[in-house]
């Protein structure tokens, strides 16, 4: 199985915590040479230096918030002058939690922007440079409520399954090319959104945090809550050429916790 990245280069947003980090990680690990993007400088020095250079990478970064499409545009657009990526991670820090009812309509516009809009701005700016290698792997992380909608979380199950349908219609669009474009879903993964949304469950239910984290255990199969680096290895995969006729997917990363298929 081919999963040699080196020569490859990566552009990983959200890159400096969580599922974003470690899927850098597991990148550079594999050989590709990784172009961090967040909104904190000091945060992306940091995880630039934490990254493997076994293979002479040189990895670098730039700063956007994707509160702010403007600035990811000006940032791709500088980025993609001078360089090309392979491939593309697109991840951002989820909408707050609350019921869809209770929204407001600036939320979902919030959330829209900051997820489907930035992710569409970056595809806009690299793919041209895939379509010339003829290898492209953009994969965005979402969640299992493109299949089963999570409750309390009204606008990320909105904004996710509306990233999850533009997703497959570029993966349509652009198979002809070499270009792959897949969903990875993590389930319960602890990351700071994770630990965040739990500690609001026990308040709002008057338990402890062990009894929600336990809680929640039960409710997965594997018994369990995962490791930002056990979604990162299934991004790792699909970005791979290994993975280079698997297009158009959602892929759950969540112990079997998903009831559909």
């Amino acid at each position: 199985m081919n999963l040699d990245l080196k020569g490859k280069k990566a552009l990983v947003c959200g890159s400096t915590q969580g599922i974003g980090k470690a899927s850098a990680i597991e990148l550079a690990l594999l050989g590709a040479t990784v172009t961090l993007v967040a909104r904190n400088e000091e945060k992306l020095k940091e995880t630039v230096r934490e990254l493997s250079t076994a293979h002479d990478q040189r990895h670098d970064f730039f700063v956007a918030d994707f509160a702010f499409p403007d600035q990811v545009k000006s940032a791709i657009k500088l980025y993609a002058r001078t360089q090309q990526a392979h491939i593309l991670v697109n991840n951002t820090g989820g909408p707050p939690a609350g019921p869809a009812l209770s929204a407001e309509p600036e939320e979902f516009i919030k959330a829209f922007s900051s997820h489907l809009l930035c992710n569409q701005l970056l595809v806009q700016s690299l793919v041209p440079a895939m379509k010339e290698m003829k290898y492209g792997r953009i994969i965005n992380i979402i969640s299992t409520s493109v299949k089963i909608p999570i409750r309390g979380l009204g606008v990320s199950n909105t904004i996710r399954g509306a990233v999850a349908n533009w997703s497959k219609t570029l993966s349509v669009e652009l198979a002809p090319f070499g270009i792959t474009v897949n969903n990875v879903l993590p389930g319960a993964c602890m990351t700071g959104r994770l630990e965040a949304l739990m500690q609001d469950r026990a308040l709002k239910q008057n338990k402890s945090l062990e009894e929600v984290t336990r809680a929640m255990e039960m409710e997965i199969p594997a018994g369990r809550i995962s490791s930002p680096a056990e979604v990162a290895a299934a991004v790792a995969f699909l970005s791979s050429p290994a993975a280079g006729y698997i297009s158009g997917i959602n892929l759950p990363v969540d112990g079997g916790r998903t009831g559909s298929l």
